[in-house]
């Protein structure tokens, strides 16, 4: 199985910058992707940014050009770069990762941390 467990959350103010952090131990070497993703109360989770093995990254429309998320292989760590961020960004933030097909065997293949808040003030 894999653990994830997020940090960076908080207060920022708009037009400012956060990072958020998601560490990951446990199985890593069969984790395929990781990425963050975000809810609101009352909303259902959306994806914000996605690394997959090759190293490429997808982002949602709404936070292309001002969020950076990277991924470094030899500590197991997701971060995720937040400039710019807009009052509309506020939402807590879920790390994921899921395991890849060569890793057979686990009735569980998708994880999540356990949240962070990030509050942007206008």
């Amino acid at each position: 199985q894999v653990l994830l467990v997020e940090s960076g959350g908080g207060l920022v103010q708009a037009g400012g910058s956060l990072r958020l952090s998601c560490a990951a131990s446990g199985d890593t070497n069969c984790i395929s992707t990781m990425g963050w993703y975000r809810q609101v109360p009352g909303q259902e989770r959306e994806l914000v940014a996605r690394t997959s093995q090759s190293g490429s990254v997808q982002y949602a429309n709404s936070v292309k050009g001002r969020f950076t998320a990277s991924k470094d292989n030899s500590k197991n760590t997701l971060t995720l770069q937040m400039s710019n961020p807009k009052p509309e960004d506020t939402a807590v933030y879920y790390c994921h990762a899921d395991l890849g097909s060569w890793c057979s065997g686990y009735l569980i293949r998708d994880y999540w941390g356990q949240g962070t808040q990030v509050t942007v003030s206008s």
